[in-house]
């Protein structure tokens, strides 16, 4: 039934990662984006930052721990996406519970435009919202998580890896924003700008100044690749966005730089994981050349609401 969940939510992340820690650190694969996205939030208000104040969503961002009738946590999920519709964002969840989560944001006159995560959690989440709304439930993106335990890193091309700096943040937000679009085109959707996840100058320099962001720069100084490579959280690091211009693609650096960063990770003692999109069977083929294996498949719902006439 689903009343044997309890929803607690919370609209802080450090009360929320002290409730879900443990669920989050016994599966921190799975909860490679709900904990980064979390600890990353905390500590920008734990500097004076609230990048939330400069998103006009209508309501306020959330994360939410599930509890079964015995009040363990089986399930975490979130909602501080900056980007319309605002989708959230889950670990694996119980039907039940993600009928629950979508009845009570009807209940408070939160429309929920997007449901993203684990199958088959953020599907059921999804249809629930649109069969309470009227809306219509679309299957926008799907996606799959891998990981990698042991890395085979193929040869260098010419060149040198660096750590991006705070000179090259404008590039680095400039291929951000062509990485999404490319990544549409590759997959054989209509690149769509207002979609996916955004970054601003802002957003960028925190990454580069936590030193997330690498760069690989030909002999001649043409800087021509980037990989990004978080702070591990719960012991997994997550490898993302990686993206080549065009014209400077079929030389092997992505599949190098990716491979290259697993191997630090993996050899600092981390857990490595990325996600690809399934549509895109480039990606999916280099990454399991390097030796990722597929851990869960995930999906980008999006519920429209109905038109009026």
């Amino acid at each position: 039934m689903d009343d044997a969940f309890t929803l607690e939510f919370f609209d802080a992340p450090q009360p929320f990662l002290d409730a879900a820690g443990d669920l989050l650190a016994a599966d921190p694969v799975l909860g490679s984006v709900i904990a980064s996205v979390s600890m990353r939030t905390a500590r920008e208000l734990a500097d004076g930052i609230d990048s939330w104040a400069d998103v006009d969503a209508g309501f306020e961002r959330w994360w939410l721990a599930v509890r079964d009738g015995d009040g363990e946590v089986v399930s975490a999920v979130m909602r501080t996406a900056p980007f319309k519709p605002h989708p959230t964002f889950g670990m694996p969840m119980p039907d039940g519970a993600a009928r629950a989560l979508a009845t009570a944001l009807h209940e408070r006159g939160e429309h929920l435009g997007g449901a993203n995560g684990a199958l088959p959690g953020a599907e059921v989440l999804a249809r629930t919202t649109a069969a309470l709304s009227g809306g219509e439930l679309v299957v926008d993106k799907a996606t799959r998580l891998w990981e990698c335990r042991a890395v085979e890193v193929p040869p260098a091309p010419e060149g040198r890896l660096r750590q991006a700096t705070e000179d090259d943040a404008e590039l680095v937000l400039a291929w951000f924003e062509a990485f999404h679009a490319e990544a549409d085109e590759q997959a054989g959707r209509e690149p769509d700008p207002t979609a996916g996840e955004h970054n601003t100058l802002d957003s960028v320099l925190v990454r580069v100044r936590e030193g997330v962001e690498w760069l690989w720069e030909l002999p001649d100084g043409t800087v021509a690749h980037l990989t990004g490579s978080g702070l591990p959280a719960y012991g997994v690091g997550r490898i993302g966005p990686v993206y080549t211009p065009k014209e400077l693609r079929g030389r092997g650096i992505a599949s190098y730089v990716v491979g290259e960063l697993t191997r630090r990770g993996l050899e600092a003692g981390h857990r490595m994981c990325l996600f690809t999109d399934r549509a895109n069977p480039t990606s999916n083929k280099i990454y399991a050349g390097l030796g990722y294996e597929p851990v869960v498949d995930m999906a980008e719902h999006l519920v429209t609401l109905p038109t009026t006439p």
